[in-house]
């Protein structure tokens, strides 16, 4: 960690970045890298390629913080770019046939290659009892409760940075929250008692 950001507000570094700070742009991505992946494996545990995808969203962060107009608003910019590119890499798996090779050396004996789909190390992080019910908890909710209860609860955004990502009104927001705080309540009951 640079300790010469340590007390800079994410607004001023982003100021420094789009006047070629590259320090100050690794900071930004240092600070912003493990929400990016909590983001992600919210929304998707199943997804192997989670680290590739924080990459991803890294980079273009890093290519387009000079498009940027109001750094105030880089958080919501910031989920629009982690939520395109998440639905993009989904929209990609689903093109994209899993490959299966079976190898036949003529005497019956047949290999079959799959995929590991099992969570990556990173991804293990989160493993304990309590934090595998919320996830699965989350998992049942219905997509834009998921998205709008993720971007609230785990990145801590405001109503209308929720608005602004999800082009939905903050009315819609605020009763998208409550419904999905009902249902999470109900699903993690069972386990706090």
């Amino acid at each position: 960690m640079k300790l010469k950001f340590k007390n800079e507000t994410t607004e001023n570094l982003i100021q420094k970045a789009q006047n070629d700070d590259f320090e100050a742009l690794e900071e930004i991505i240092r600070r912003e890298e493990k929400n990016i992946y909590a983001t992600l494996y919210y929304m998707n545990a199943k997804c192997d390629e989670i680290s590739d995808l924080v990459q991803e969203i890294l980079f273009k962060v890093a290519k387009n913080i000079k498009k940027l107009k109001n750094p105030k608003t880089f958080r919501a910019w910031l989920n629009q770019i982690t939520i395109r590119q998440f639905y993009d890499s989904l929209r990609k798996k689903q093109r994209t046939p899993i490959k299966i090779t079976l190898e036949n050396d003529y005497d019956d004996k047949k290999e079959i290659e799959i995929p590991d789909t099992s969570i990556n190390p990173m991804g293990c992080i989160l493993n304990d009892e309590l934090d595998l019910v919320i996830k699965k908890s989350i998992d049942k909710l219905k997509e834009p409760f998921k998205m709008t209860i993720v971007m609230r609860e785990l990145q801590g955004l405001s109503y209308d940075e929720i608005a602004q990502a999800t082009n939905s009104s903050i009315g819609t927001v605020k009763s998208r929250i409550a419904r999905a705080r009902c249902k999470l309540q109900e699903y993690i009951k069972p386990y706090m008692c």
